[in-house]
């Protein structure tokens, strides 16, 4: 059983995921919650489909009879992955997302025991949300043994999807998150800095961000931050005061905000995809004040993703991973992201 499920395939992301897929000569069955969506796609790609909604589990374990991977990319995935990795666990398919989410990642390794004994792996976060960042983190740590501080600094983005916009909207208003002795901590205001991304110093700003989670299940280093570059509209989100950003978190202005999402472009264009680069900075220290970093440049997010996720998913339902819970270091470690095109790591 290898074949491969693309749910959410009518979406931004899941459609480039599908349309990339049969260009590299697979033949993933598409998914998602309304066949009159499925249905056109599927027939221009000359794919099957399969249609089940996330809150009826039993259509959703018949949906995935016969499949040995999913790549889930319906987000938000604060709501979403719950019911497919229930239902992933039921059925004994593999489950890997696309996620950025710090407490999905959280609930995912929780069910690491149930994994286990479902024999199927749980891999969140695979695609640009956090192979890249996942795989410079593992590489900077095993640098320096011993690290105590784990930075990472992500510049340079083409656009987002109007699912990363939402995410990012719920990230905010939850406030900045960091990782500190091992545990999860919520900081009063977003924390400010700088990063070299190869062009100078630019100002960033803390985001809480998926590799606060997956960072520590792939290095063990107890402190870890998430920075990115502070494009005008992230840093004055960020700056928010705290009661604002509750509000924004409210139901009623997630509604209001949303609306407002949904009149953006679905994602970024073809050309701004050709591209576009991103740049991302691992820095990490110890209590002696020994220190190292790397850079790494990638294709932009959204090309990233359908490379990284197809991968993920074809490597998982072959077999080749261990069951329970992943990250992508843990799974492929972290010389993974080196075996995709145009991806340059550099120690510095």
């Amino acid at each position: 059983m290898t074949a491969i499920l693309i749910y959410g395939a009518t979406g931004y992301t899941g459609t480039l995921l599908a349309e990339h897929a049969v260009a590299q000569g697979l033949r993933p069955i598409l998914a998602g919650r309304d066949p009159d969506k499925l249905r056109p796609l599927a027939a221009r790609l000359g794919l099957d489909w399969r249609a089940a909604p996330l809150d009826d589990p039993g259509r959703l374990r018949e949906m995935l009879s016969g499949i040995a991977a999913v790549i889930h990319a319906a987000g938000p995935f604060s709501k979403t992955a719950r019911p497919m990795a229930e239902a992933c666990l039921a059925a004994g398919t593999h489950y890997v997302d696309i996620t950025g989410e710090i407490d999905v990642l959280e609930s995912l390794a929780a069910r690491d025991a149930e994994a286990n004994a479902a024999g199927i792996v749980l891999l969140p976060a695979a695609g640009f949300d956090v192979v890249p960042s996942d795989c410079l983190a593992a590489h900077v740590a095993n640098r320096l043994p011993g690290a105590t501080h784990l930075r990472i600094s992500i510049g340079g983005f083409g656009g987002f999807s109007r699912g990363t916009a939402r995410t990012m909207v719920e990230g905010i208003a939850w406030g900045t998150r960091v990782r500190r002795d091992g545990r999860i901590v919520e900081l009063p205001s977003p924390p400010r800095g700088s990063a070299d991304f190869g062009r100078g110093a630019r100002r960033t700003v803390g985001l809480g961000w998926g590799d606060v989670s997956s960072a520590w299940y792939s290095t063990r280093v107890p402190n870890i931050a998430v920075y990115f570059e502070a494009f005008p509209a992230m840093a004055a989100a960020a700056g928010l005061p705290s009661g604002l950003r509750r509000i924004i978190a409210g139901p009623t202005a997630q509604r209001l905000i949303n609306r407002g999402i949904d009149r953006l472009p679905p994602g970024p264009s073809e050309t701004a995809r050709a591209t576009a680069r991103s740049t991302f900075l691992a820095e990490a220290w110890d209590g002696s004040g020994k220190s190292t970093a790397s850079r790494m440049e990638t294709p932009e997010g959204y090309t990233l993703t359908v490379l990284t996720a197809l991968e993920s998913a074809r490597r998982v339902a072959s077999g080749a991973v261990a069951a329970g819970f992943h990250t992508p270091v843990t799974a492929f470690g972290p010389d993974f992201i080196l075996g995709f095109p145009n991806v340059v790591r550099t120690d510095l």
